[in-house]
């Protein structure tokens, strides 16, 4: 076997899991899931059928994905963040098949209690603050925080808060990687 999977983990028929992943106790990947190489998923979480996990994706303990979601490479689920997928959900009404799709882009982090309302996507190293109810897009290299969630900065590739210069460019602390603001969009330099 090319991946870990706890004994008390339950993986469903159909799953594709990626070598050097780990799933652990009291997990359930449901059936058709699929997750890439490397993937960290902690304890008590459940992963609806047909979610899409990328590679390196980091999910931390008591985590739902619903189905609906996809997370592209390298990005991080914050304990007990969790995402819904039906943007009206009754209890009398069966809303299977009317799914709102949320894509997580590549190197974004969702913090710890965080809830991402589905149909709305998660830029590219977006940073979503713990406790954040995500309520509309977010864009690439965005910092949000609050219920609802209003972006507050922007944040690089190594997770550290951006501040600009007059001429509109900033260098991470850590990296010492440049990034441009323009039209209010960050880009890499």
């Amino acid at each position: 076997m090319e991946y870990f999977a706890h004994e008390t983990a339950i993986i469903d028929e159909g799953c594709t899991i990626g070598a050097g992943s780990k799933i652990w106790h009291f997990s359930h990947i449901m059936p058709n899931c699929t997750l890439g190489e490397n993937c960290n998923i902690g304890q008590n979480v459940v992963i609806s059928p047909e979610v899409i996990l990328g590679n390196n994706v980091k999910v931390q303990n008591n985590v739902s994905i619903y189905t609906g979601v996809i997370c592209e490479d390298d990005v991080f689920l914050g304990p007990s963040m969790v995402f819904t997928n039906v943007i009206n959900p009754r209890s009398a009404v069966n809303r299977r098949g009317q799914y709102s799709k949320t894509t997580v882009k590549h190197g974004a982090s969702i913090g710890a209690n965080a809830t991402i309302v589905c149909g709305h996507d998660i830029g590219r190293f977006a940073f979503i603050g713990a406790g954040a109810v995500v309520t509309k897009h977010v864009p690439d290299y965005a910092l949000v925080v609050g219920n609802p969630a209003k972006q507050i900065g922007w944040m690089s590739e190594f997770g550290h808060r951006l501040e600009f210069d007059e001429a509109g460019v900033a260098v991470c602390a850590e990296s010492t990687e440049k990034y441009k603001l323009e039209d209010n969009k960050v880009i890499k330099l």
